[in-house]
């Protein structure tokens, strides 16, 4: 299916050719008609939240007409222009060919000249498609188990990924079952993420900022309520994270732990999985359950666990841990029970000169700089092991 946009001030010009796309429904959508030439910033939110494949682009004034192809080249190389004007004039033809435009439509916009245009550069989409600027740095935060502070340490390290920067940042709580987020910081609008999912093919500028809220210097999109009925497939998750990749430098996602299959969908496009989990035994059993799961589809390289709330005298050393968890280390946070209290009282981001506040930055410079989450090598110390393992249970009677 072509993705299409008609930019054009003449509306009667826009209408009679929108009338034509019609006809080619559904392999041809016409997303969006834009009555004038737009601001190199709309233009390019405009470019992020549709991503069209080819734009009808009106050469009445023929300098904005350039003016515009050359913004469409910077802001994604491979995006096909078609020009239109209400008549055929040599020079406004000329023009647009001086603009790099290949195909020009004017007149009637008669079905056979639109579908000769259309096909035409389905045949050059096909050997390079439009390349939109897209988020590399994903993050998921996933817990071992229920309660040992994920959604602290993604609040608090996405907020310190957009503080003081030019950076993007959006917090998505996909905790569908028991998100914490909307709690935490006490957030009362009535869209959530559910919202997103059912409109993942209609998300636009306009759209978007009514699901999300801004907080901290970054965006938040919450679980919204408890909705044991609710279902949602892989493919609306790859959608929508396709247009939060195109709006945003940083995404994290705040998972539930019950590795469903569109968490394992946005897994699959993290760079980071940060396993969750305290230097306690049911905490650390169950990181590395979740580990063997993780490695059989592939996924155990891009894991670093996050060590939440250590004590001074910690029962299970770093050591110990990666060795049990089969993962790497990336950090160990501190007990500090008073500041993430008093950060939930108020509903705010934990205080930067807290602790735990400081770690939390210091975890978010180190991110660009982490090397994928290796596993450890083949542990050594079996007997410590061996008090994980669930072993095989005998028969009654067998010896």
């Amino acid at each position: 299916m072509l993705r299409t946009i008609i930019i054009s001030p003449e509306r009667e010009t826009a209408d009679l050719l929108a009338t034509t796309l019609g006809h080619f429904a559904p392999d041809v959508e016409l997303f969006r008609v834009i009555h004038d030439y737009p601001a190199p910033l709309d233009l390019l939110r405009m470019l992020r939240a549709c991503a069209p494949d080819v734009v009808f682009l009106s050469f009445e004034n023929a300098a904005l007409g350039a003016g515009t192809v050359r913004l469409l080249e910077t802001q994604a190389p491979g995006l096909q222009v078609i020009g239109i004007s209400k008549a055929c004039d040599p020079n406004l033809l000329r023009e647009s060919m001086r603009a790099g435009v290949r195909e020009f439509l004017s007149d009637s916009f008669d079905v056979t000249s639109v579908a000769d245009a259309l096909r035409n550069l389905q045949a050059l989409l096909q050997r390079k498609q439009p390349v939109y600027a897209a988020a590399e740095q994903i993050l998921s935060f996933l817990p071992s188990k229920a309660g040992v502070g994920t959604t602290t340490l993604a609040l608090n390290v996405s907020a310190a990924l957009a503080r003081g920067r030019e950076n993007r940042v959006l917090l998505t709580d996909l905790d569908l079952n028991s998100g914490m987020l909307r709690f935490l910081l006490q957030l009362y609008p009535e869209y959530s993420i559910v919202d997103a999912m059912e409109n993942v093919n209609s998300l636009d500028e306009t759209l978007w900022p009514q699901l999300i809220t801004s907080r901290f210097g970054m965006d938040l999109l919450h679980a919204g309520r408890v909705n044991p009925n609710l279902r949602i497939e892989p493919s609306q998750v790859a959608t929508l994270v396709a247009f939060m990749r195109r709006n945003y430098e940083s995404l994290v996602f705040d998972m539930s732990g019950n590795l469903e299959r569109y968490s394992l969908e946005v897994m699959q496009e993290s760079r980071h999985i940060f396993m969750v989990c305290t230097p306690e035994i049911p905490s650390l059993h169950l990181a590395r359950e979740k580990m063997s799961f993780l490695k059989t589809v592939g996924l155990d390289s891009r894991v670093r666990v996050l060590l939440n709330r250590v004590p001074k005298r910690s029962m299970f050393s770093v050591e110990q841990v990666e060795e049990l968890v089969g993962a790497r280390v990336a950090y160990s946070f501190s007990n500090d029970y008073y500041a993430v209290g008093r950060a939930t009282t108020s509903a705010q981001c934990l205080a930067q000169d807290s602790v735990i506040g400081n770690q939390c930055t210091e975890f978010a410079r180190m991110i660009p700089d982490l090397k994928p989450g290796a596993a450890t090598q083949t542990p050594h110390n079996k007997k410590f092991l061996e008090f994980f393992n669930i072993g095989t249970p005998q028969l009654l009677g067998q010896a």
